[in-house]
């Protein structure tokens, strides 16, 4: 298998597949335990995969209180692997000291105008898995970028093939989003091709000071 059908482990043990890993969320206030039940009885599930807190809302200061809602869950059984989005290293620092528990993935934004070298080596020296949210950067995707352009050619492949193999290159898990059969597979389509170290640091070297798609800092978004 190559790398775009290797299943990834995460730190619990557990294995997920390498792109389009979709996950259930909640805000770093809710209250898990209630929300988790809730969702559970909609969904008529009995366990959810991966349950992560969608934002740490820090004003509120109560996302290490959802986070041991969380271990709470999985000690109980309705959540099998816990995680987070958008946690900054001081975030993730805070609820692994207080509870012991190391979350398995960390979504991030994440796409080549936003590559976040510094959060992706947190994560990783705390064997989180990043997951990239927006991998290819929605409607400010690098497919005009004529490094992305040349290895699209280079390699016979589309533009947004090579964003999404530039990803799992990192070690990151994408999770793309589109309506379109014929793209969902192309998304899928990844293991024929293998980008140079070249044409990586290329595409990483396309990261912009402003590269937030929308200004959702973690340290100051708020997302009710």
């Amino acid at each position: 298998m190559g790398l775009a059908t290797t299943p990834r482990q995460l730190n619990d043990g557990t294995t997920i597949p390498p792109i389009g890993f979709g996950t259930a969320g909640l805000r770093g206030d809710d209250d898990a335990i209630a929300s988790t039940r809730e969702s559970l009885e909609r969904l008529g599930l009995e366990q959810i995969d991966v349950h992560v807190i969608h934002w740490p809302n820090p004003s509120r200061d109560k996302y290490h209180e959802a986070w041991r809602d969380l271990v709470q869950l999985r000690d109980d059984g309705l959540v099998r692997s816990p995680g987070v989005s958008n946690f900054t290293g001081e975030h993730l620092g805070r609820i692994i000291d207080e509870t012991g528990v190391t979350p398995v993935l960390n979504q991030i934004e994440l796409h080549p105008y936003f590559p976040q070298p510094q959060m992706r080596q947190v994560d990783a020296e705390r064997g989180i898995l990043t997951e990239s949210w927006s991998p290819m950067g929605k409607r400010q995707a690098p497919f005009a970028e004529p490094v992305v352009r040349a290895a699209a050619e280079a390699h016979g492949v589309s533009p947004g093939q090579v964003v999404l193999r530039w990803q799992l290159q990192l070690g990151n898990l994408p999770i793309p989003k589109s309506a379109t059969p014929a793209r969902q597979r192309e998304n899928l389509d990844l293991d024929g091709f293998e980008l140079t170290d070249e044409e990586v640091a290329a595409i990483t070297a396309l990261a912009r000071p402003d590269g937030r798609l929308f200004g959702g800092d973690p340290d100051t978004h708020e997302e009710m």
